[in-house]
């Protein structure tokens, strides 16, 4: 128990020794080199007049100019697919093809029905003029000489009825026989009109089957891309079914809501500057579109701008940031961004009085890469420093000339 205590002893006579040497280094006197130190030297910058275009900043999504799913007109077999996701099309270049066998047929049918009511129409069945003097077909040309004889035969009769050298019955059936061969003449001009009206027909009906075998071929309506691709050679459409999704991606059209209070500074054919998630480069473009309403729900106008996308970098479907040039050529007090402090919400610029720092707050507004301007605090040429870093008010400086 007496070692326990001798070695506690001992513990605490070590710590006060310690405690003794650190202070007595503590009170040494300071070296000259400590207390030698100067100023902290600073680089002044004037604040300046210039031009910093005033823009309005939106957000909004990249959208494609056109879009569409390409169909076919006809129902039928898949036969070829000639293009898959992704791939770039021209306009009029061929998307897909339907087994045509049926279409062929229905051309010759069509055609061998057209053929026939030509030869009908006394028409040669190979040939393209369509004109047609009924008169001259042979079912008229037949009825005009009943017609004809029973004229002859009535006029006959009636003188003959004349000398009583026949009975008026028989002048009554030589007038009877006359009137049918007159409602046979009628009939057979109507019976050439008819035939010439299913003449018409007929072609319409060759030149349809002729149209459905063309649509037997599926066509790009418009340059773009294949967003997307909705069938595989073997299946059987129904007319209309959507073949392959096609988008138009240059230009883009960016849409994005402007403040209220910054809408009446829009205009179409301002320039706008667009950047989207996970890149810095800027791309241009140009306000094409204004709404002509304000939304009443955010109290927004809807402005759409078209960005060149010639290179195929942006996507549609981007979120993209958009910067609208209102004014290219405004006057403004400019002072370096590196000049500026800002500190609990607070924005400042330091100077140089008497060899020490002061203080000048300001409100700034536009800011660009390397500038910032200042509304409210600062004179153009008025002196500031350019690169304050952690500088407080008062603190001793230096200019570096």
């Amino acid at each position: 128990m007496k070692y326990r205590t001798d070695r506690a002893a001992g513990i605490v006579l070590s710590a006060v020794l310690a405690l003794g040497v650190v202070l007595a280094g503590c009170s040494r006197p300071a070296t000259p080199s400590a207390t030698a130190k100067g100023p902290h030297p600073v680089r002044l910058v004037a604040a300046e007049q210039g031009r910093l275009p005033r823009t309005v900043t939106a957000t909004g999504t990249l959208a494609a100019d056109e879009e569409m799913l390409a169909s076919f007109k006809v129902p039928g077999r898949i036969s070829e697919m000639a293009v898959d996701l992704g791939s770039h099309v021209g306009k009029g270049q061929v998307l897909a093809r339907l087994d045509p066998t049926d279409f062929r047929l229905r051309v010759e049918q069509a055609s061998a029905a057209l053929r026939q009511t030509r030869a009908r129409l006394g028409l040669s069945p190979e040939g393209t003029d369509d004109r047609v003097d009924p008169e001259q077909t042979a079912p008229v040309r037949e009825a005009r000489a009943v017609l004809d004889e029973a004229r002859i035969n009535r006029d006959r009769m009636a003188k003959l009825l004349a000398k009583d050298y026949i009975s008026k019955v028989d002048f009554d059936a030589a007038v009877s026989r006359q009137l049918v061969a007159e409602g046979r003449y009628q009939a057979s001009l109507e019976e050439v009109r008819d035939r010439q009206a299913l003449l018409a027909q007929r072609k319409s009906e060759l030149e349809l089957a002729r149209q459905q075998l063309s649509d037997t071929v599926l066509y790009a309506p418009m340059e773009g891309a294949v967003r997307e691709k909705k069938v595989s050679v073997g299946e059987f459409l129904a007319t209309g079914a959507p073949v392959a999704g096609l988008v138009r991606s240059h230009p883009l059209r960016l849409r994005v809501a402007v403040p209220e209070r910054e809408a009446p500074d829009v205009r179409v054919g301002q320039p706008v500057r667009v950047r989207v998630e996970g890149s810095d480069a800027d791309h241009p473009g140009r306000v094409v579109r204004l709404s002509p309403v304000i939304e009443k729900q955010n109290r927004t106008l809807a402005v759409e701008a078209e960005v060149d996308n010639r290179q195929g970098k942006l996507k549609a479907g981007s979120f993209a940031r958009a910067e609208i040039m209102i004014d290219a050529s405004q006057q403004a007090v400019l002072a370096p961004a590196a000049a500026i402090v800002t500190f609990a919400g607070i924005e400042k610029v330091l100077a140089v009085k008497d060899g020490r720092v002061t203080e000048r707050r300001v409100r700034c507004g536009r800011r660009s890469a390397d500038r910032v301007e200042i509304l409210e605090g600062l004179a153009s040429g008025e002196m500031i420093i350019a690169e304050p870093g952690n500088l407080s008010a008062g603190q001793a400086v230096s200019v570096a000339k």
